[in-house]
């Protein structure tokens, strides 16, 4: 049978105990249909990057399937309806990572190495000498177009 990594993510507002619920539902399903769930991971409640269906959070959940084709589309088509689910994605592989999953690693996430001194931070400030950013008071907009300022005369000298 072909092998599966499926992620879903559950709304933010339901509990862990209710996300275990739906996982336990998904498993049944996929049993029934001739599959079986492998390792799943609980990745906790995460912040998303932009919002989805009104929710910023959501507990994300790793499931590694062994099912054919048509008990994976089965589920799929449940979690589309399932009003708990916002995203779901379903990816084939050639076979499973065994042990912990790059999400469930924490050296990985934590060997950032020594960050230095954040006290005296000497390259934040004025970037070229003026303050707060502002253009110099003898430089107009206009001269670096080409064009005159009002001040000034037309091609002649002044003395």
């Amino acid at each position: 049978m072909p092998l599966y990594e499926h992620v879903f993510l559950a709304r933010q507002d339901i509990s862990q105990q209710q996300v275990e619920g739906l996982l336990q539902t998904f498993r049944t399903l996929l049993e029934e249909k001739g599959g079986k769930v492998g390792k799943t991971e609980y990745w906790g409640l995460k912040s998303l990057t932009y919002r989805i269906k009104k929710n910023r959070k959501a507990h994300y959940t790793l499931m590694d399937i062994d099912a054919p084709h048509e008990a994976v589309a089965e589920m799929e088509r449940q979690m589309g309806l399932s009003t708990d689910i916002i995203r779901f994605m379903t990816v084939k592989v050639k076979e499973h990572e065994a042990g912990p999953s790059a999400m469930m690693r924490r050296s990985d996430r934590d060997d950032r190495g020594d960050r230095g001194d954040r006290g005296d931070r000497g390259d934040r400030g004025d970037r070229d000498g003026r303050r707060g950013g502002r253009r110099d008071r003898d430089h107009s907009p206009r001269e670096s177009r080409g064009e005159s300022s009002d001040n000034e005369t037309s091609g002649e000298e002044t003395s």
